[in-house]
């Protein structure tokens, strides 16, 4: 019997790559004999790094950047097993969970720090990018990365604009020259399940601004400041932002990267199955289980999970889903070929209590899900 173990992190209590650990302790306790095979995944948000270098023997390098509130923070980035690819996760260096929820400003909040790791693996002479987008403290339409990266931005006096969000409605021209030349010798590939645009009701500011501590009367502005900014944009390179799917990902950072990059956006779970080789290690699966924190309706717009299943149903698995918790719109999944969903709790118990017992409640439902399986399969 061979079991495959995929889940994505079990956001601020448990890692991928642990939490496969946990399912596999409780899938070898009902079933000692069976093979494990256990690929740690992610979606495109944080987790994605671990997931990838994890999967391919690689390793991650230690860099000191300037993170979203322009106080220095240790990031750092992925180099995958081929020696070639370098993976870098923007939550790592201007991410939201690096800044206390009472001082959330998209105003100020930059993404000067994603540009340095960039450049830092620039240094180190990769070209070859995997960029995980998710998890973003910013609104600042990439400008910052691209700051870090050498672009000068200009104001009407001719001098250079700030950091954050609240800068870009003070710029007026972009010195494309001055862009570390590096960047057209090298490959983008950018994980992000976005569609969102870069402005308007439904653009990054709005969808996203209220999360990174932005009231309505701030989202109001930055949407105004982004306008100008995709303005600029589409004045410098010729490509109109405004209403592009995908470049509202991250704070707008999805569209710096269509507009200044050789980048493709990508849904990140495919990203991730396709170079963790997770297809290939499904082949002959007797059953599947992957799992994340909250599993509801969102979770069949590209999450691990729904992934996990589509890869899964090819070779007729039967996929469990293990899920911190469970909301609204599942039955939505089971399209997609999830078999079932399951609660990791087994008692009343508040999510403090449930956080810091993820590991030994997955380890508890694996096996619980696993004997149910045994009795009406064997």
């Amino acid at each position: 019997m061979k079991v495959v173990i995929a889940p994505d992190s079990y956001k601020g209590s448990l890692s991928s790559v642990s939490a496969a650990e946990a399912i596999a302790r409780g899938v070898k306790k009902a079933l000692p004999s069976c093979e494990v095979i256990s690929v740690p995944v992610a979606d495109g948000g944080e987790g994605t790094m671990d997931s990838l270098v994890s999967a391919t023997g690689g390793q991650k390098v230690k860099v000191s950047v300037m993170g979203p509130l322009h106080k220095k923070v240790e990031a750092e980035y992925g180099v995958l097993g081929d020696e070639k690819t370098c993976v870098i996760e923007m939550a790592s260096a201007s991410g939201l969970e690096l800044i206390d929820k009472s001082v959330r400003n998209p105003l100020i909040a930059t993404t000067f720090g994603t540009g340095e790791l960039i450049k830092k693996a620039l240094d180190d002479g990769y070209r070859h990018f995997i960029l995980a987008v998710g998890g973003s403290a910013t609104n600042d339409g990439g400008a910052g990365m691209l700051q870090a990266l050498g672009l000068k931005m200009m104001n009407d006096a001719g001098e250079e604009i700030g950091l954050g969000g609240e800068a870009l409605g003070k710029v007026t021209t972009v010195q494309l020259d001055s862009l570390d030349s590096r960047i057209k010798d090298c490959q983008f590939l950018i994980a992000s399940d976005v569609q969102n645009p870069f402005v308007g009701p439904n653009g990054a500011s709005h969808v996203f601004g209220p999360q990174k501590g932005a009231s309505p009367e701030v989202v109001e502005m930055l949407d105004r400041y982004m306008v100008n900014w995709a303005n600029v944009i589409e004045q410098a390179t010729k490509v109109r932002l405004h209403d592009r799917p995908g470049a509202g990902a991250a704070g707008g950072i999805g569209g710096a990267f269509q507009a200044f990059f050789p980048a493709e956006m990508k849904r990140g779970i495919d990203i991730v199955i396709e170079y963790t080789g997770l297809r290939e290690k499904l082949k002959g699966a007797t059953c599947v289980f992957t799992g994340e924190g909250q599993c509801d309706y969102q979770t069949a717009s590209g999450k691990t999970p729904m992934g996990v299943a589509e890869a899964a149903k090819v070779e007729g698995a039967p996929v469990f889903v293990l899920a911190g918790s469970i909301g609204k719109g599942i039955d939505e999944l089971y399209q997609y070929g999830i078999t079932s969903v399951h609660s990791l709790t087994t008692g009343p118990m508040d999510l403090e209590e449930a956080m810091a017992r993820t590991e030994e409640l997955l380890e508890s439902a694996a096996e619980r899900v696993i004997r149910t399986y045994l009795a009406y399969n064997i």
